[in-house]
This record gives C-alpha cells, sequence and structure tokens, in this order.
C-alpha cells in the first residue's frame, strides 16, 4: 500500500482548524450585550458594575486607543441544555493572535467577583458544568481597549513610528484625541461544551504536532500517522459531535505507548511573564496582573496539578491594594502549594544599569514581601527577559539566600551560541550560582511539540544531565498558561517519541539537576559577566528616565547616611516610612523596560515627572538631616557624601571650608586660537575648532591624547538598526560617521573653562570644559538641545595608550574586557556597559572617563604609522530612535563628563563618586565627624543606614573596589557594643571565612576577598 504522508498531513490540518474545532462549541446562542464607555481613566469594579448601560450588538465598533468600555452580557440557558457542560464564548474583537498585546477583558460576576480573563487565546467562560434549563445567565466585562503597537500578524513584527498606520499621538500621550474605535464585537455566544469533541483537538494537535518533529525515517512517526489517518476516517463531517468518540478510541493506543526510558526530562512551570510596562503604562499592568491572576486561580480549580509562578512582588503588592479579593485567590492557592512566589526580586529589573545598592534592594524588598505575605523564602532568581546580566550578581544572590538562577535571554545573542545550558556562574569575587537557560528559547512556551523536541534537539549538557524546564504560559502583556497547554502536558507526560512533561515548580527542577551533575562530577563553569549580543541600545536609550535613575540612587544614599547620622547624633527621626516607599518607587522604575528606554512614551513621561517628585523629597530629607546635625549658623560647612575624601572634608562627614573647593582655573588664549588651562598637575589645550589637541600630564611628563588626534570629538553616526529600534545598535552603525569640527563659537566662560557651541542639523550643542585647581580631571559640562532622528550621538578620546583592556565599573567592582577582537566573543562587545567610569591604561599610566549619566561606551585600538598605539575610548551620549516612541529624546539635556587624565585604578573609582556626589555647602554651626569612617581607600563604604527593624542598629555595607585582597579598620562614631555580618536582609549569616573581628578599642577589623562584599549590623552601646 502506498502511503503519501504529506497527504494525510495537509487532510489533518484543515479538518482540525476547519470543521473539529468549531464542533466544540457548535450549539450556541446568542446574548445580549449592552455597553457603558468610562469617561477617561479606567473606574472602580463598584462604579463599572453600577453604569448605566445602554444597547449593543455584536458588531458594534468599540474602544478608541487606552480607552474602557464595560459591557453587560445576559442570558438565558435553553431549557434543552439541562445537565449540559455551558460556557460563554465572548470573542471582543481582538486585533491580534498574540494575548496581551490587543485589547482585553476581565469578567466579572454581578458581585463584584472577578472569574477570568479574555484574550485572542482565551475567550471563554464556565457558566455550569451541569447547566439548569431555564438558568438566567449575566456578566460583566471591563473591556480595555489597548491598541496594537507592535504584533500585527502570526510571526510577524513591525518596528516603526507605530504598527497601527500611521504616527498615533495616543500612543504617547493619553490626553490626545484617541480617534475612532479600534475594535469590533464578535462573537457573544452561550454555547454547549462538547467535551468529547475538545478532547479530540487536544489528541489530534499534540500526535499532529509531535508527528512532525519525528525524523520521516522513523516507526513512531509513520504509526502515528496511521492513527491520525483512521481517526479522521472514523469522524463524520456532518456528525462530529456523535463520532468524536470512535476517533478517539483510533489514538488510544498510540497516546498510550510509553515514553523511552531514557527520554528527556522537561519540568513545566507555569508561568506569565507581565512587563510591568512597556507597549502599555503602569496603571494597565495593575489591571493585566488582576486578568493574569484571574485566570490562572481559575485554571487551578479545575486542575489540582497545575502550578504557576509569579516573580515580580510589586505586581503582586500592586494586586493587594487594587484588587485584594484576586490577592486573596492567589494567597489561598499558595497554601495549596499551586501559586508559587518566587524571582525574589522586587520587579525584573534591568542588571546592567542598576546600580549596586539598588540590586541589594531589589532582593531585600522581594525577598520580604513574599516572607510577610506568603510565609516564603524564595531561593531563586527568575529574570528570563533582562539584557545582559553584570558579574557582580551570583555574589548578590548567595548574600540574599538565592541558590539558583534562571533566564533565557542569552538565547538571543545573534554571534555566538552560549555554550551550556545548565552550569556554574561564577562571578567577579568567586562566587558560583547554579543556573539554567532554558533550551525551549522562550519564557512564553505554549508546551507545542515544537518547542518540546526543540528543547530535547538544543540541549547543550546531555552528558552531565537529563532535565531541562519550559516556563510555559502567554506572556510579556500577560495571559498565563491555557488548558489546551495543560491538556498537552498531561498527554506527553509519558507518551513515546516526546521527552517527558511533568508539571512542578522551579525548585523540583533544580533539586534534580543539581543532583543529576553532582552524579556526574559536577556541571560546568561559565566566569564573568552574562553579556547579552543584541539590545544594546538600551545602555543610551531615554536619557532622562536613565539620568532620574542615576540622581535618584545617589539621593537616596545621602539621604540614608545624613539622616542616620542625625538620628545617631541628634535624635532625629528616622523617616522609615519615606525611604520605604521611595526606594519601592525607584525599584519599580528599574524595570527591564523603563530603565534601558524600550517603552511608550507614556510610560518615560511619567517616569521623568516621578523621578522629579523622589528628588524633590529625597532634597527635603536630606536637608532636614543636615539642620539638625550641623545647626544654623553662618559657618559654611561643607557636606561629602562621597566614601572618599576631598579638599579637607572627611569622607561621610562634613567641615567648616571658607572657600569654594576646585575653581576652575582660568583659561588662557593662544595667538592662534583657542585657549589653554593649566593647574600645574595637567595642561589642556583646546584649539580654535574647540577639541582637545593636548591632555598633558606635567607630573608624569606624558601627553594622554594620540598624536596628531584631537580629543572631545563629538561623532554622529547613523543608527537604524535591523530591527528593535530603541533596543539594538548593530555594528554597522560605524560605517557612517560624522565628526562635528566646526563650531559657532570657542569662548571664555565667564566662570572658568573654554564654552564651546556647535550647531549641526536640527540640534546645538554647548559644553563648558573646565579643569579644576589641584584636580586632574577635565570636566565637560554638556548641555543638548537634541532634535535628530535615527542618529547616535559619541564623545571620543583617542588616547595613546597601549591597553590590552578596559576596565568598566559595575555593581560593587568592575570588569575587565579585551581591547581586542580576536575571537567572535570579544568582537561582538563593540558597545560594552560602564557605571561611573571606564578606565583604560598601561601598567605604569593610565586615563579614565567619568560620567553622571552614561551607560554605553565603546572602546577600539589601532596601530598608528609610527609604531604607537592609538586606544580609543568613546561615550554613547544620546540616541534618537523611532520606536516604540517617535519622540525618543527629543529637547534639551544636560550631561557631565570628564576625562582624568594620569589616571590609575584607585582615582578612577574615587573620581566616578566624587562627580556623582557633589559636595553640599551650608550656612551651619558646626562641622560633622563622620559616622563611620574606614582606613583603607580601596574598600568602600556604600551604604550607611539604620536597620529596618527599627531597633536603632546601624548598618553598614561595604566592599572592596580595586580587585585585591584587603585588610582595614572600620570605625564607628560611637561606642560599639557589637559587631554582626548579615545576609542583605540584615538577618546574621556566618561567613565563609572569617572577615571581621571587633577590637577592645570599639572598632572592627576587616579581611576582605577582592570585590567582597560586607553588610555589618552594628549594635550602639546604651
Amino acid at each position: 500500500m502506498h502511503n503519501d504522508r504529506e497527504v494525510t498531513e495537509r487532510r489533518l490540518d484543515r479538518v482540525l482548524n476547519q470543521r473539529i474545532r468549531p464542533a466544540v462549541h457548535a450549539r450556541s446562542v446568542p446574548l445580549r450585550v449592552e455597553v457603558w464607555d468610562v469617561p477617561g481613566e479606567p473606574v472602580p469594579v463598584r462604579e463599572g458594575l453600577a453604569a448605566p448601560y445602554n444597547p449593543a450588538q455584536v458588531g458594534d465598533r468599540w474602544g478608541p486607543a487606552w480607552t474602557t468600555s464595560w459591557f453587560k452580557v445576559t442570558g438565558t440557558v435553553p431549557a434543552e441544555w439541562a445537565g449540559l457542560p455551558v460556557e460563554a464564548i465572548l470573542d471582543l474583537g481582538f486585533a491580534t493572535h498574540s494575548a496581551g498585546f490587543s485589547a482585553e477583558g476581565l469578567v466579572y460576576r454581578a458581585d463584584g467577583t472577578a472569574v477570568k480573563a479574555l484574550n485572542p487565546r482565551n475567550i471563554w467562560l464556565p457558566v455550569a458544568e451541569s447547566a439548569l434549563g431555564g438558568e438566567e445567565f449575566t456578566a460583566y466585562v471591563e473591556a480595555a481597549a489597548n491598541p496594537v503597537v507592535m504584533h500585527t500578524a502570526p510571526d510577524e513584527l513591525t518596528f516603526g513610528p507605530t504598527a497601527v498606520g500611521g504616527r498615533a499621538p495616543w500612543l504617547g500621550d493619553p490626553a490626545a484625541d484617541p480617534g475612532e474605535p479600534l475594535y469590533q464585537l464578535r462573537r457573544l455566544d452561550l454555547a454547549v461544551v462538547d467535551r468529547t469533541v475538545y478532547e479530540l483537538v487536544q489528541d489530534l494537535e499534540v500526535l499532529g504536532q509531535l508527528m512532525h518533529e519525528l525524523s520521516p525515517e522513523a516507526p513512531r512517526r509513520w504509526q502515528l500517522l496511521s492513527a491520525v489517518e483512521r481517526a479522521l476516517d472514523a469522524v463524520d463531517l456532518q456528525d462530529i459531535g456523535g463520532t468524536a468518540a470512535a476517533a478517539r478510541a483510533e489514538l488510544a493506543p498510540v497516546l498510550a505507548a510509553p515514553a523511552q526510558a531514557s527520554a528527556h526530562r522537561v519540568s513545566a512551570v507555569g508561568h506569565a511573564h507581565i512587563d510591568t510596562a512597556w507597549l502599555w503604562p503602569l496603571r494597565e499592568t495593575v489591571r493585566k496582573v488582576a486578568r493574569t491572576v484571574s485566570n490562572v486561580t481559575q485554571l487551578m480549580d479545575d486542575h489540582p496539578e497545575f502550578k504557576f509562578v509569579m516573580s515580580q512582588a510589586q505586581q503582586l503588592a500592586w494586586l493587594k491594594e487594587h484588587r485584594p479579593e484576586v490577592y486573596a485567590r492567589a494567597q489561598e492557592k499558595a497554601k495549596t502549594g499551586q501559586f508559587l512566589p518566587t524571582g525574589s526580586l522586587w520587579v525584573e529589573p534591568d542588571t546592567n544599569i542598576t546600580g549596586g545598592e539598588a540590586l541589594v534592594r531589589q532582593f531585600v524588598h522581594g525577598k520580604r514581601f513574599y516572607q510577610d505575605e506568603f510565609g516564603v523564602d524564595t531561593e531563586e532568581m527568575w529574570l528570563p527577559d533582562t539584557f545582559g546580566y553584570n558579574a557582580a550578581l551570583p555574589q548578590l544572590m548567595k548574600l540574599a539566600g538565592v541558590r539558583w538562577f534562571l533566564t533565557q535571554k542569552i538565547s538571543w545573542n545573534t554571534t555566538n551560541k552560549f555554550p551550556h545550558h545548565t552550569f556554574w556562574w561564577e562571578g567577579i569575587d568567586g562566587t558560583r550560582i547554579f543556573s539554567h537557560f532554558p533550551p525551549v528559547d522562550s519564557y512564553n512556551g505554549e508546551l507545542s511539540g515544537a518547542e518540546v523536541a526543540h528543547t530535547v534537539r538544543n540541549f547543550q549538557d546531555k552528558a552531565g544531565s537529563n532535565s531541562s524546564l519550559i516556563p510555559f504560559g502567554y506572556g510579556d502583556g500577560g495571559g498565563g498558561p491555557t488548558r489546551e497547554m495543560l491538556a498537552r502536558a498531561a498527554r506527553m507526560a509519558d507518551l513515546e517519541g516526546s521527552a517527558r512533561i511533568e508539571i512542578e515548580g522551579p525548585t523540583d527542577f533544580f533539586e534534580r539537576a543539581h543532583a543529576e551533575y553532582e552524579a556526574a562530577g559536577g556541571a560546568p563553569v561559565w566566569s564573568g559577566e552574562l553579556y547579552l549580543e543584541f539590545h544594546r541600545g538600551t545602555l543610551t536609550s531615554q536619557l532622562a528616565t536613565k539620568q532620574g535613575n542615576r540622581r535618584s540612587e545617589h539621593l537616596l544614599r545621602e539621604a540614608e547616611l545624613w539622616a542616620t547620622t542625625a538620628a545617631v547624633r541628634s535624635g532625629h527621626t528616622y523617616p522609615y516610612a519615606a525611604l520605604d516607599r521611595l526606594w519601592k518607587t525607584v525599584l519599580l522604575h528599574q524595570f527591564h523596560d523603563i530603565l534601558p528606554g524600550t517603552s511608550i512614551a507614556w510610560v518615560h513621561r511619567e517616569a521623568e515627572e516621578t523621578y522629579a517628585a523622589v528628588a524633590w523629597e529625597l532634597e527635603r530629607i536630606i536637608e532636614s538631616a543636615q539642620e539638625a546635625l550641623a545647626g544654623t549658623g553662618d559657618t559654611r560647612v561643607v557636606f561629602n557624601a562621597a566614601p572618599h575624601a576631598r579638599d579637607g572634608i572627611p569622607a561621610l562627614g562634613a567641615a567648616v571650608r571658607a572657600q569654594a573647593a576646585e575653581v576652575p582655573v582660568a583659561p588662557r588664549q593662544l595667538p592662534e586660537g583657542g585657549f589653554v588651562l593649566d593647574n600645574g598637575l595637567v595642561r589642556v589645550t583646546v584649539d580654535a575648532d574647540g577639541l582637545v589637541t593636548s591632555a598633558y600630564d606635567l607630573t608624569a611628563d606624558r601627553e594622554a591624547l594620540a598624536p596628531g588626534a584631537r580629543g572631545n570629538l563629538l561623532q554622529l553616526h547613523q543608527d537604524f538598526p535591523n530591527q528593535w529600534d530603541a533596543w539594538d545598535i548593530d555594528v554597522f552603525y560605524r560605517n557612517t560617521v560624522r565628526d562635528l569640527t566646526e563650531a559657532e563659537s570657542v569662548t571664555a566662560a565667564e566662570d572658568g573653562g573654554v564654552r564651546v557651541v556647535r550647531v549641526f542639523g536640527n540640534s546645538r550643542i554647548e559644553q563648558t570644559l573646565t579643569l579644576p585647581a589641584g584636580s586632574r580631571r577635565l570636566v565637560v559640562d554638556t548641555v543638548v538641545d537634541w532634535h535628530e532622528k535615527e542618529k547616535l550621538l559619541k564623545a571620543a578620546f583617542p588616547l595613546d595608550i597601549r591597553a590590552a583592556h578596559s576596565t568598566a565599573e559595575i555593581p560593587f567592582g568592575h570588569v575587565e574586557r579585551p581591547t581586542h577582537t580576536n575571537t567572535s566573543w570579544d568582537a561582538a562587545k563593540f558597545e560594552i556597559c560602564a557605571h561611573r567610569f571606564l578606565h583604560v591604561g598601561e601598567r605604569d599610566w593610565g586615563a579614565a572617563l567619568v560620567n553622571d549619566s552614561t551607560y554605553g561606551h565603546d572602546v577600539t585600538r589601532d596601530i598608528r604609522t609610527d609604531g604607537g598605539t592609538t586606544t580609543t575610548v568613546r561615550l554613547s551620549l544620546l540616541r534618537a530612535a523611532n520606536f516604540p516612541d517617535p519622540d525618543q529624546d527629543q529637547g534639551t539635556h544636560r550631561l557631565r563628563y570628564a576625562l582624568v587624565i594620569g589616571a590609575d585604578l584607585t582615582d578612577a573609582v574615587r573620581e566616578g563618586y566624587h562627580l556623582n556626589l557633589p559636595e553640599r555647602t551650608a550656612a551651619a554651626g558646626a562641622a560633622v565627624a563622620p559616622l563611620v569612617a574606614v582606613d583603607h581607600e580601596g574598600v568602600v563604604i556604600e551604604t550607611v543606614k539604620l536597620a529596618d527593624d527599627h531597633s536603632g542598629d546601624v548598618v553598614v555595607r561595604l566592599f572592596e573596589a580595586h580587585g585585591v585582597r584587603a585588610r582595614a579598620t572600620l570605625t564607628p562614631g560611637f561606642t560599639l557594643a557589637e559587631a554582626t555580618a548579615t545576609d542583605l536582609l540584615e538577618r546574621p549569616r556566618a561567613a565563609d571565612t572569617p572577615t571581621y573581628e571587633t577590637t577592645p578599642e570599639g572598632t572592627v577589623r576587616l579581611t576582605l576577598r577582592p570585590f567582597q562584599i560586607l553588610t555589618l549590623r552594628l549594635r550602639r552601646a546604651v
């Protein structure tokens, strides 16, 4: 007998989708529908239920962008349906196949209880498993007319000013005209659910998908093909309900065949990635969370085996505040072991840009929320969608009590395939965390045959382990798992030709995988940062958002420092509640689509407004504390919040100083045009074009700039990546560059320094170059009125240095990256992240760039004709992508950076802090001795605060910053009763090795490993 495989496969596709699937709800009656269009922003549920509704019908258009409509649907169960399972089919007219990227709805009972959500992949609503004939049905749907911003068709993404036709202002401004209705009611029915037909659909879907993944040479594929063909023959297309059982009987034997003994084991973990903001504003995410949690808790009622992880404490806090009845359902299901708080973080933050102490607080507030609300001490860091992972994270995880790490984002690399899926990740200090990258290469799995087969083929560590994890459920915009996904999992639990699928929690997976590796001799190790070879533009996009975060992080440091000092010294009231709230606000905005600059304009405008409010409040806290410390008077007192002394002001203290520090030296004009700045330590020459032609270290008798090169050269590149506009910088941007050498004016600044004005395109840049007395720092204060489109602005410093590597600050330390491109791994790092400093140098001399708000950098190395080496260091200052915010970065910005001439690593660390923590001057009455001090320049005090438990204990967090072993003495400015090492949550923690001891003099001796972080709790003597 001849068998044309493709004919049967095409037959299955058509019969399943055009005949059998629609027969699940073949018997239906229409529902009556009424509508109330909400004027303005969303309203509380009670208001929506009590609103005045107007008649509506299927086919009506509804929902201008970002508006809300409430639908009331009513109907009567026909008498002949008595005893049958009945559902409502509520299709709001979704404009895309993707859950969470189009219109969404949440269904309520008349008493305001949430039932479940509606999205393009989930339009059913339970009515009765055994209906009563004549039973009345009423439901309310809160329908959100969220516009389609990016997804437009299956498997297609669009990147442009908007993806919905033209440049729609409502994408960024909710106050603008929202335009015409976007959606049209498609189907609102009561329907009988034919359970047998439904199960037949699941059978055929699983076997059909599995069949496509098996080799044509595999006997199992032909066995499945034959069974499917017999099942299709058994189906009477005019009586599908009456013949579905016979068709299922034909499939039963192949569904019962067990998996091979060596089959790969997949832990299926229910999940719904909900971007805290992205193509929607924060207020909409609050509703997305309620929709998703309603969905999954309803699914748990019907499927006791179903387990679901929720990974952002902020989202559950929103749920508790805004939808307590939905939150109560989550807590109920947590007690049954089905709803699993996980992830350990307040939000899923960006981990390239977020500062070190802020990452600490992500763990503190995330884990503490889960402990307080669910009684769970989470042990995993669940971060599937962040754009790279800094090398300090393993130590931070360990100090937070985290044992496991999961992400899949590195699978998005465009150059190199990461060599492992399960491995030990080693941080800069040597800490290792057991980590897993799901080989499914997705955090929005559907448990399809293709995904499961890809998981098995793709898994790279088969010799050491036979287990991997699939996070399944619709996500990004939320939605979560569906009953169809659970049906697939049930059929593939033990199915020949497939991996074994088991629904379980992440801890179950990690414990098993770890045990497998231990039995096999241990897992492989990856040391250093997890650099994502993609989305490099996120280091620069939306400068104002990044500036707001940088400023907030440093203001929070100051507020805690001075408030703690004032509380201890003068009894000043410590603002526990305010600092807790402000920290959570800043942590929220570190979400990985806010801080990286990849959200719609609405999100970033609100973020800038929020940062301004945060700064105002923190300034008041700082002023109040400093007044309590130094009193009032006519004496000029200077406060220094930096961890290093400067100009006679102690670190973390204040002193009287009559004159201003770091007064810029006066420029000396050159006959040929241009100016010289000379403070006796360095001499800087600025030519008639306003470019730096010399940066000479007078002490070392050495020129910093390469021969013939000019520094602080602004360069404009065309910036139009192949996709993901705000996210990506593609390497070909370097092929097109315009050097901005023409100056409108180069003049002496009134307050010292040289002012340079440049005009280009539609933009204007004014820079003031200053060299403070007694400093090696050439400061460039830049004001940009930026109106370019699809351009990238960089500032270049070509240095006469043969640097084998660059050294970039990351949280709690630094990383070294090669300046060469020997390997594809090196070449892929053509845009890199640095926080406050980037240093390059030879063994005995170097230079650093420090900044107050820049993260993107690049470093290249060239050999000159004279045989010397030029190492060019550039800062990425501004971008102007079109999507998802067409007005990204347009407007006026002020930023500062500086070239530190003759700098070693110690100088780079110190100058980075000094630029970001400027002195504060007050008319006061007295100096302020530091509350704590340390006698080693490489041991940096990062945080001084009062303990969160209101005990009055002083908490000091410090770290070794130079990458060397350090012995130091910490001296408290109060009588010390006891010093205790703690974890990040301020709980006692036994150190791996002895790192501190209290002396009889009341000091604390420290012995630190390279980059070690130590948190000490200092109890004051009564």
